[in-house]
């Protein structure tokens, strides 16, 4: 599964180098696929094609957030998620919403970083 940044989450910013996906971002900043990997074009779930460099809109307003579709848990990477890891409040938590298995998390990382 991915991890989320909940609303307990101090802007400290410890979180956002630590990611090898670059999938952490401060809250209000745009992101794109491109960033911290080597993705070109992306083909959404509805069949339509995005360039990885367009940039999207902030998942929160309010504080760091992680696109779970960047996420991989730092599988591949690291032992643990490293956002987890310095994170000084354990805002960086498990996200129920994005399930997802150890071989599909190895499998993003692949599609990530082709």
């Amino acid at each position: 599964m991915a991890i989320i940044i909940t609303d307990e989450c101090i802007n400290c910013g410890a979180c956002e180098p630590e990611c090898p996906n670059t999938a952490i971002y401060e809250g209000g900043m745009e992101w794109n696929w491109a960033g911290g990997t080597d993705l070109k074009e992306i083909e959404m779930e509805d069949g339509s094609k995005v360039d990885a460099n367009e940039y999207q809109e902030p998942v929160s307003d309010e504080f760091y957030y992680i696109v779970s579709g960047k996420c991989t848990e730092c599988m591949g990477f690291h032992e643990e998620p490293q956002c987890a890891a310095v994170c000084p409040v354990d805002c960086c938590v498990d996200d129920p919403d994005y399930r997802e298995t150890e071989e599909e998390l190895y499998a993003k990382k692949e599609w990530l970083h082709v």
